[in-house]
């Protein structure tokens, strides 16, 4: 039965999720603060009920264990955190998707991607453009 439960967790979520290497948004406060403090940052939008989304979120750990001098990343979980997502997909002018990676620099989305074509790579590259 354990391993039926891990497999429910894994599919629809448990909304504990916490990731090494990535810190959690939940409040358009914090938000506003971690924009103060980097010219420089990631989000990443989630759902912790959706299997592409926790696909989007294997594929960026890479960069998580990164030694490269990348910016801050930062989670944002959708459901869980409903008016911090609506909010970013507001002040960053973007088409609210989940799951969603968006490169801020000095206060505005130079980058953004969704679902299959969120990955390390990608965000490198964005990092450079």
């Amino acid at each position: 039965m354990h391993f039926l439960n891990r497999i429910k967790q894994m599919l629809i979520g448990t909304g504990n999720l916490e990731v090494p290497g990535m810190t959690e948004l939940c409040e358009i406060t914090e938000l506003e603060a971690a924009l103060a403090q980097h010219d420089q940052l990631i989000l990443f939008k989630h759902s912790t009920t959706c299997p592409i989304s926790a696909s989007a979120l294997s594929r960026i750990q890479p960069l998580l264990g990164s030694t490269d001098d990348l910016p801050p990343i930062y989670l944002v979980k959708v459901i869980q955190s409903r008016p911090l997502s609506n909010h970013i997909a507001s002040a960053f002018n973007v088409l609210h998707q989940s799951p969603q990676a968006l490169l801020i620099q000095n206060g505005t989305c130079a980058w953004n991607a969704s679902h299959g074509a969120i990955t390390a790579d990608a965000i490198t590259q964005a990092l450079i453009a």
